[in-house]
């Protein structure tokens, strides 16, 4: 296997953080090496140098996203983080009376947190009309995503009243499987969204979930994203973000009412 320099290291941390504005720790050397080697042995390179300089020419922007994706991926799971859907019952019960409710899962990973939110809004909001995104820079992740089809170990903290209901157990060859309702999966809408630069037209929400997700910025970066998620977030609209997570020093615009859990200000 090749191995990775420090030269190397720090080029693929700059790379990353222009690229997405993720701040990677000396802590992340190993991991870099490691969900990056494969692509370097698939190019026929001799080092991570080289492939820098590939990612760096501009000539391959199907491989810079490819690169993007492996250093951007984290773990999720169904109703990860339970009191804050405890929280959102409460919130959408109280919005009971709204015509609409839109609800964005903002860098959602492979689909986990979408589908989590889709099982309670469908609870809640019956025949009320209600929205949903689920957005993420990496391309892989969000053609898992809307495929909506998951190991059943990463399935068991779903309730199993929303487990009847709402999901398929696999049979023959796709036992240990499990694929998330059809009807479920249409509803919701996953785009490719970059944190680090403006965000597209994708209007305003009622509750914005965008957890575990700081924890990889710096303060100044961390600023301009919940800035920049914030914008589309009615006043009066609820902001979720990690329990590890603080925004201390990063916004005015909201005030907390739960642990991680923030309203924005009129």
């Amino acid at each position: 296997m090749i191995s990775i320099n420090d030269q190397e290291f720090r080029s693929f941390q700059t790379f990353i953080y222009d690229s997405a504005g993720i701040t990677l720790s000396a802590a992340k050397k190993q991991l870099v090496s490691g969900r990056l080697s494969k692509r370097v042995q698939a190019r026929n390179l001799d080092s991570f140098d080289a492939y820098f300089s590939l990612l760096a020419s501009g000539n391959d922007p199907g491989e810079v996203q490819t690169a993007v994706d492996l250093l951007t991926t984290n773990e999720t799971y169904f109703f990860r983080e339970p009191r804050h859907f405890e929280a959102l019952r409460s919130i959408l019960r109280k919005a009971s009376g709204q015509q609409s409710f839109r609800v964005w899962s903002a860098a959602c990973s492979t689909g986990e947190e979408v589908y989590s939110l889709a099982m309670m809004l469908d609870d809640e909001r019956g025949a009320k009309p209600w929205e949903l995104m689920g957005s993420d820079i990496s391309t892989r992740v969000l053609s898992r995503a809307r495929a909506g089809h998951y190991p059943l170990e990463r399935t068991r903290h779903i309730p199993a009243e929303y487990l009847k209901r709402y999901c398929l157990k696999g049979v023959e060859d796709q036992e240990g499987t499990l694929l998330v309702q059809r009807a479920l999966r249409q509803r919701a809408v996953f785009s490719q969204v970059n944190l680090n630069e403006a965000l597209p037209n994708i209007g305003r929400f009622d509750v914005i979930f965008l957890r575990n997700v700081l924890i990889y910025f710096n303060q100044d970066t961390k600023a301009r994203v919940v800035d920049r998620v914030l914008s589309a977030l009615k006043p009066g609209g609820y902001f979720f973000i990690g329990h590890s997570e603080s925004l201390h020093q990063v916004t005015n615009l909201v005030k907390q009412v739960a642990p991680s859990v923030y309203c924005k200000l009129q």
